[in-house]
């Protein structure tokens, strides 16, 4: 009996020290007022970040890495803060490419640009040249630019700046209803373990 309870001990020790190893307060923070989410059939994971912010250059490889491997019932979204006036061209054109589905070609190319080549993307005329060179059409992304759609999503994107109480980017924030940073978590691989954490613990709730 005292072998099976030492056993017992071993297979949940595992189990505790994660549950202790991220804390409410200290690697991530309850939104007081919860967001509503798109899909409330998944759990949805938002990625808040900006063009301009180093730490979402370096931190894109391994979110890259974290949702090609994610799970099917964890609904992935990347929106664009504006933080000021110069902020607002790259979330329009984030928008744009993503109405027109081409963030495949475009996203990591306009991180490289900005913090590798040091390309001055500042306007729609410049992104309309630089991802014209990656194969979207320029008419078509004008035309998307400063449409309605893309008005929208800028507001909506406001909306959940304040929504989610974000202050900085990168953050990551868990079915509208947890946040979470690098500088909560530990650094930014560790980020995403809590996001994993955080994850599987509304999976667990929903069930």
């Amino acid at each position: 009996m005292k072998k099976l309870g030492l056993v017992l001990i071993a297979l949940f020790l595992p189990m505790l020290a994660q549950a202790e190893e991220y804390r409410e307060g200290e690697h991530y923070v309850k939104i007081s007022t919860p967001v509503r989410t798109a899909d409330q059939s998944k759990v949805e994971v938002v990625e808040m970040f900006g063009y301009p912010c180093p730490h979402c250059n370096s931190f894109e490889p391994l979110l890259s890495h974290w949702t090609e491997n994610k799970a099917d019932d964890v609904n992935f979204v990347r929106v664009p803060v504006v933080f000021g006036r110069s902020w607002e061209p790259m979330a329009r054109a984030y928008y744009a490419s993503e109405l027109l589905k081409t963030l495949d070609k475009t996203h990591e190319a306009t991180f490289n640009a900005v913090h590798v080549e040091r390309r001055r993307l500042r306007s729609q005329e410049d992104f309309a040249d630089f991802y014209a060179k990656l194969g979207v059409d320029a008419g078509q992304f004008n035309k998307m630019y400063d449409s309605f759609a893309v008005n929208m999503k800028l507001k909506q994107g406001d909306s959940k700046l304040r929504g989610y109480g974000v202050e900085g980017v990168p953050s990551m924030i868990v079915n509208g209803k947890y946040r979470t940073t690098a500088g909560m978590a530990g650094g930014q691989k560790q980020m995403l373990d809590v996001v994993n954490y955080l994850v599987e613990k509304e999976r667990s709730q929903a069930q």
